[in-house]
């Protein structure tokens, strides 16, 4: 199990399993964020606790920060499913870095054509500094 918390403690995630890889993605949003993203499902395989502000995002996203301390927390999908599931992304930039440093990164070219690109051979940890 990960666990992730934002600077101040007010809110925390926690994320079942091994994450495939982390994203980093350049859209708009993620770039100035500068954050990582590991996916799953809320209340499957990621939970969170803490009281959170939202951002909405056009009509797909809403991304979630602490109000106290400013930090991205996760995002949640705003509609379920088909099986009723709501789709979740905790930024693993939030969690001690030697539970994460070996995800390898995966690219997503959120910006101008919506598509995955190769992996390079990096992984959270090459992000830290």
């Amino acid at each position: 199990m990960i666990k992730g918390s934002c600077l101040c403690g007010a809110v925390h995630w926690t994320f079942a399993g091994e994450p495939d890889g982390a994203t980093a993605c350049n859209c708009t949003a993620c770039r100035r964020y500068g954050v990582l993203w590991i996916y799953d499902y809320e209340n499957e395989g990621i939970s969170a606790s803490g009281e959170t502000r939202a951002y909405v995002r056009g009509k797909a996203l809403a991304f979630h920060f602490c109000p106290h301390c400013g930090c991205t927390v996760f995002w949640r999908s705003l509609q379920l499913d088909e099986q009723g599931r709501r789709r979740m992304a905790v930024n693993v930039r939030l969690a001690e870095p030697d539970a994460v440093a070996q995800i390898p990164i995966d690219h997503f070219d959120g910006l101008d054509t919506f598509d995955d690109l190769p992996r390079d051979g990096k992984c959270v940890a090459d992000y830290w500094f």
